[in-house]
């Protein structure tokens, strides 16, 4: 079988389960959900051996440390992904809903009411969770699902998908289709644009990784592709800002987690607390091996400061700005103002997240207003745009483009909608 026949198959049968999901109830989805989430949880023993093998692999594939750390599972990530599949199953359905009602002078009454998109493909690298997160909103918004992982997670995604499987079966019996959660069965790199060119059968595309897979699937795809490319995300201190506050946000968006999309990789600070302020903000980033690339009035503010824990510094190039590091690397730039933060963020930043740490309400009104990124905030870390801490159970992606989702997308984010007319022998003249 060729490897185009091949694919068409699995995406045929995609069309089939999402035509079929579209007849599950409610009550139906929530039931499946929550057996996927106690089967997930129940083969965490199992899956940590799989991850293992992946681990391994990973290591021999030569990924670097951020890499390995998006890969791995332990008990903690094995039971959040698990609780995000329950917590999925106790969000409101999004099908169905009545997003507009009108009657027309005529009398015909028009409904416009939220629908599965289909089948959405998703490609993604390392995050093993994705598999759950993404079968889990897919089959709550009625749409099927085909998964195609990055080979360093190979076992561990097919352990996930078969788990949730199984589960939905015994959950529902023959009311579950089979097809519903798919894992693309080879690791041929051109299964790819044979998948993304059946426009028939195949509704969206989804991609989450780096910046070059996210490219390389735009540029292949004939189906829509949702992206975001990369997360270059900013912490602008301004100079009414408190202290304290600062270095809390600055710290936590950069070191929580700095292998993810929405860790800070720039840090701009106000010309006018900068002396006061950078050199203690250094020193917090210093305890956490932060490497800092900074323009030369920062290097020249922090090139004096002796402490226990020694800086790592190095000037920044132009590129830098641009550069999304997924690791402890940190951007510091002395700006003039927040206007100078704007236009800094709006040259250099990808639309991802941005904040602003100000006591000046003008001055953040005015910053979240000018940004031009999917996910502004005043006063808190650029590590809450996250599908999970928006309320939406989980996510599938994080959209930077404007047309359509932006941002974390959720549930909601993943439906459609059609029109519904209600007439009693209207006709047009």
């Amino acid at each position: 079988m060729s490897l185009l026949q091949q694919m068409t198959d699995l995406a045929r049968c995609a069309k089939l389960a999402s035509r079929q999901l579209a007849e599950l109830s409610t009550t139906e989805k929530n039931q499946a959900l929550k057996a996927m989430a106690a089967a997930l949880a129940a083969c965490s023993p199992a899956l940590q051996k799989a991850n293992a093998r992946d681990l391994e692999s990973g290591r021999q594939m030569g990924l670097n440390d951020a890499m390995l750390e998006r890969l791995m599972l332990d008990d903690k990530r094995i039971v959040a992904m698990a609780q995000a599949v329950r917590d999925v199953a106790d969000l409101p359905d999004p099908v169905g809903r009545i997003l507009d009602d009108r009657t027309r002078p005529n009398g015909l009454r028009l409904q416009k009411m939220s629908t599965p998109i289909g089948v959405v493909v998703i490609i993604y690298e390392s995050r093993p969770n994705v598999t759950a997160d993404a079968a889990s909103l897919c089959f709550k918004s009625g749409n099927a699902t085909i998964l195609r992982g990055g080979k360093e997670a190979l076992h561990s995604n097919q352990l996930i998908a078969a788990a949730m499987v199984e589960a939905g079966r015994s959950a529902l019996g023959d009311r579950f289709p089979a097809s519903a959660i798919q894992v693309v069965p080879t690791p041929d790199r051109e299964a790819i644009p044979a998948l993304l060119s059946l426009t028939q059968y195949v509704d969206l595309c989804m991609p989450r990784g780096g910046e070059g897979l996210i490219r390389t699937v735009a540029d292949c795809s004939k189906v829509p592709v949702i992206k975001h490319f990369k997360g270059v995300c900013h912490v602008f201190v301004d100079r009414d800002a408190d202290p304290a506050m600062a270095m809390s946000i600055v710290v936590n968006a950069k070191t929580q987690r700095p292998s993810v999309c929405n860790a800070a990789e720039t840090l701009l600070i106000d010309q006018t607390v900068a002396a006061r302020w950078l050199p203690d903000i250094a020193a917090q980033l210093a305890t956490r091996n932060v490497e800092l690339r900074t323009d030369p009035v920062a290097l020249a503010l922090l090139r004096s400061r002796t402490g226990p824990f020694p800086l790592i510094l190095s000037p920044a190039t132009e590129q830098d700005y641009y550069t999304e590091y997924n690791d402890m690397i940190l951007n510091v730039r002395v700006v003039e103002d927040v206007a100078a933060a704007i236009n800094h963020i709006n040259q250099y930043g990808s639309g991802h997240s941005d904040t602003i740490v100000t006591a000046n309400e003008a001055t953040a009104r005015r910053f979240l207003a000018a940004v031009d990124s999917a996910a502004v905030y005043w006063n808190a870390s650029t590590r809450f745009t996250d599908g999970g801490e928006y309320g939406m159970g989980a996510e599938i992606g994080i959209s930077t483009d404007k047309i359509g989702a932006r941002g974390p997308m959720g549930l909601e984010e993943l439906c459609s909608y059609k029109w519904l007319g209600f007439g009693t022998g209207q006709i047009r003249t």
